[in-house]
Order: structure tokens, then sequence, then C-alpha cells
């Protein structure tokens, strides 16, 4: 038996005798090619080191095809193939200064990267935000986006009179960021969309100084604090089913596979009930990074342990500079699979500082608790599409 067509670009089954990818428009078929039997990231080995690894979007030459090289029109399609460009969030890398960067990848799979960050620097202090738009309602691409811009303008503001280890004002301004953050999510599209089908996402930030670390977050977007000694912490609890489920005693592993798994029970948008981010705090006591990530990469590698492991073996191999970090540990995940849009932003910590005088604030901007309810949401997949779990 002769096997279905499987699009070479995003994985997605064809109709027999298609000629393109109804989902990308990606060619089924070339001169002296067959289709192949599995799509990228559809559930093949991940191959040895990052080169292999990028997504569709990420490998497209400028102002090319990715498919053939030929010329895109203006309405997105190629003139040769018909194969569908990448939109420019399908990758995007943002770097607001050395020790700060982040990369947002639409995946192997998904049309659309509905995953979203925003980064800031002031001073000492680095801010870190992810929105993970959910896929089952339309528009949360752009939910997400408005989510982690006011977010991060929130704490990019405050980072200019809050004390960088000034721990309980942090928590309060992580809050606030969060209601800012709603409220975004809930104004970015027509008010006729937003009541029949309204957009939303999840919602992670990071404030992270040489003295002090400081998460809020609403969904299951993570922070992981990964020093360079010592043991690796998730500073995050997801609000999830997968996270009630190992509140009971079920293992991670367990958990993370359940079928339910990736259905959250806290996140940003109008049809949210509970929209106040629980924080938590920490204080380095030597360097490190921070990582914020959607759950793009944490479906391949969700332990503490196994995130630092993968951070220091792309240390070794592409050095510390955040953004190749960053753009290693995306490619990674999309080899693993890339089920699922990904994004992953890093700060550096030194450790913490020898007394004196604080510096003057420097800002630079890169543009682009509560008990949680029971009501569940599905995110970051279709209907009937569930995440792939952590192995």
């Amino acid at each position: 038996m002769t096997a279905a067509p499987v699009c070479p670009a995003c994985g997605e089954p064809a109709a027999d005798g298609a000629r393109f990818c109804e989902s990308c428009g990606t060619p089924l078929t070339s001169p002296g090619a067959t289709p192949t039997d599995e799509g990228a990231g559809a559930g093949s080995a991940a191959p040895d080191g990052p080169a292999a690894a990028t997504s569709p979007a990420a490998t497209a030459a400028a102002g090319g095809c990715r498919a053939c090289g030929g010329v895109v029109a203006a309405d997105g399609y190629c003139e040769q193939c018909g194969a569908r460009a990448p939109a420019p969030h399908d990758h995007e890398e943002e770097q607001p200064a050395p020790h700060v960067a982040g990369v947002t990848d639409v995946g192997v799979r998904r049309r659309r990267n509905e995953d979203s960050m925003a980064l800031g620097v002031v001073g000492d202090v680095s801010v870190l935000v992810v929105c993970d738009g959910v896929a089952s309602a339309p528009d949360s691409d752009i939910a997400s986006q408005a989510a982690a811009t006011a977010a991060r303008d929130v704490l990019v503001a405050g980072a200019a009179t809050v004390a960088p280890g000034d721990a309980a004002a942090w928590s309060r301004l992580l809050v606030e960021s969060g209601h800012r953050a709603d409220d975004a999510a809930r104004t970015a599209v027509d008010d006729a969309v937003a009541r029949t089908d309204p957009p939303s996402c999840t919602f992670v930030a990071a404030v992270v100084s040489p003295q002090l670390l400081v998460a809020g977050w609403l969904g299951d977007s993570r922070v992981y604090w990964l020093p360079d000694a010592g043991t690796p912490e998730q500073l995050t609890e997801d609000d999830s089913v997968a996270a009630e489920l190992m509140a009971g005693g079920m293992s991670r592993a367990a958990a993370e596979r359940s079928p339910e798994a990736h259905a959250i029970t806290r996140w940003l948008g109008a049809d949210a009930e509970e929209t106040t981010a629980r924080t938590v705090a920490a204080r380095p006591d030597g360097p490190g990074w921070v990582l914020a990530c959607s759950d793009g990469l944490w479906n391949y590698a969700s332990a503490p342990e196994v995130v630092a492991d993968l951070l220091r073996d792309a240390e070794g191999r592409v050095g510390a500079d955040p953004v190749a970090l960053a753009r290693d540990l995306v490619a990674w995940s999309n080899a693993s699979g890339g089920h699922d849009n990904v994004t992953v932003a890093l700060a550096r910590v030194a450790g913490p500082p020898a007394a004196g005088p604080a510096p003057a604030p420097d800002t630079h901007v890169a543009d682009a608790g509560t008990t949680p309810t029971t009501r569940r949401r599905p995110a970051g997949s279709l209907p009937g599409e569930p995440d792939a779990p952590a192995p």
C-alpha cells in the first residue's frame, strides 16, 4: 500500500493527488522527488545539532520562496509553485541588551505563530514577558502580542522607581502588569469578535536583577532559574490540569501525558474569570540564566534538570550569546517535533553584586497569588488536537 502524502514542511496529511498542502501551501511533489512519508517534526527523532532543526519560517530565504526559491507575490504566495510565504511573526528575534534576548517561532506544524514576547532592560533590571495565544480562539496571536507589550511596558516603567531588590514591590507590579495585559488582550480585537469567541492567552513575566528574581504568571508558560552551579528550578507552577494531577501525587511524566494535560485553568482574555497573577521570588546566590518559555519548549523538556542540561549543551556549542542560545533551543524544540509554536527568552544573571552605589537607569526596550479555578480551557491546540506532551 502506498503511504498517503504528508507535507514535508508542516507535517499535515494531504488528500490523494493533491499538489499543494492545504495548511501551508507547500508543494507536495517536485521533479525527481516523491512526497515524504513523515513530515518534519511529526514524531521523528531530533537530528544531531541544531542546524537541521529550524522551522520553514526561520530557513526561508529573505524575500524568496522557502520551497523553490521563486518570487513571493503580494498575496503571500509564491508565483512559481504556490507555496505560502512565512508571515513576519512566524520567526522573530529580540535582543535589547547583550545579556538579554528571545526568539519566537511558528514551529513546523502550525500555520500561525500565536506566541508573543516583549523584552526590556532598565539599568540592572531585565524584563522578560511571554504570552501564548490559545489556538482554539481566533485572533489569539493579536491578543498575545498586545498582552505581552502592555505587561512589558508596566514593568519597564516601574523599574525606574522600584529598587531592584524589593521583592514585595516587584510582586505588586507583576500583579499590576498581569491586569494591564488582561485589559490589552480583551480590547485587542473588534468587540463583535471578542463577544462571540474571545481571543485569550497565557501570561508569564520575569523581573531579573543580580540580587533578585521575581516571576508572575497565569496559565502554563514558565520561568526557570538555571544556575551555573547548583540545583535548577522551575519557579512558576502551571495553572493546568497536569499541575493539579501532580499536586495530587501523580508523577510529572504521567501528568504531562494525560489527555487533558494542556487544559489551562487560568488565562487572560474576555472569558477569563480570575486574572490576578500569582508571583514567586528567589534570590540567586551565584551566576546563571533565567529562562521564560511557552509550552512549545517544555513539551519536550519539562523537568528543570533537563532544561538546564539543554542550555549547558547549547552554551558549549554556540557560546553565551543569549540570542544564539535561544535560537538553538527553539531549533532543538522544532527538531524534537515542533508541534507547537515555541518561544524562549533568556536573561543572564551575573550573581549578587558587591555593595556600592546603584548605576543610573539606562532603558532599552525591544519592539516587536490566588487559587486556580476549576474552569478549563484548551491551550495552544486546535479543537480535538492536543499538544504533544513531554516525553
